[in-house]
């Protein structure tokens, strides 16, 4: 499909037309601003219901698919089919990495805010389960799509020693994100549903503790030049839809 052509959400028809940075519904007349990329993929052990997940009915026109056989296949297709202001639906958080790789080939500055109570800064040295999705944004960032200076990783409360180390010693900001986005061009915010207290989304691998729905909708909302956003680590629990949509509400997406 092409990303100037996408499936409205209310209608079901291949009509919704990109305009500007967001779609157009040439039948029923609604106006959306981000495209939805749905990536059903979770690169890692027993990940199922992550990759079920990405088939939620968030109100969004559906620009792509990505599914592909292995990880940097999806990384490469995901980076070269993002709408102009891209929602991405996983799956587990390997895809924000092509998110953020096609995204900075956009801007001269991109920031990322990554929510989630897991750091995902592991490699596959320091990696004791070896699961390809506590690794996505230290991927991101050694890939060069960003630099660690203008990163802010926000809700984290189960570390492993190694991401603590490189948290502390590359320079990204912790629960700090006026710092990164600073003077960007642009802002990514990458979700895991986990990094909200528990209750509040039904995610694949809660912790305890974690910030409400309400104060990480404040966060979101007093974020400046949002270029797109991605929401994983969710259960397919239609339930989930309505504070997704909220919390992307706050994104002006």
């Amino acid at each position: 499909m092409s990303r100037l052509r996408a499936r409205c959400p209310y209608c079901r028809t291949l009509t919704a037309v990109a305009v500007g940075a967001g779609y157009e519904c040439h039948v029923c007349g609604r106006l959306y601003p981000a495209g939805l990329v749905r990536v059903p993929r979770a690169w890692g052990e027993d990940g199922e219901p992550m990759a079920e997940a990405a088939g939620l009915a968030l109100p969004y026109p559906e620009a792509s698919v990505v599914e592909e056989d292995t990880l940097g296949e999806q990384t490469l297709a995901l980076a070269a089919d993002l709408p102009e202001r891209p929602l991405v639906l996983g799956g587990c958080c390997c895809a924000h990495v092509g998110a953020i790789q096609g995204l900075a080939t956009r801007v001269e500055r991109l920031a990322v805010v990554w929510l989630d109570a897991h750091g995902d800064l592991n490699t596959p040295e320091t990696s004791s389960s070896g699961n390809a999705w506590g690794m996505p944004l230290r991927t991101a960032i050694d890939s060069g799509a960003v630099a660690p200076e203008n990163v802010a990783l926000v809700g984290a409360r189960s570390l492993d020693p190694s991401e603590e180390e490189y948290l502390r010693d590359a320079g990204l900001h912790r629960d700090d994100a006026d710092a990164a986005v600073a003077g960007a061009d642009g802002v990514y915010v990458a979700l895991d549903g986990d990094v909200l207290g528990r209750g509040e989304l039904s995610a694949f691998m809660p912790e305890p503790g974690g910030p409400t729905l309400v104060e990480v909708e404040r966060l979101l909302a007093g974020l400046p030049a949002v270029a797109g956003a991605g929401v994983t680590g969710l259960r397919p629990d239609p339930r989930n839809v309505e504070p997704v949509t909220r919390l992307l509400r706050a994104l002006r997406l």
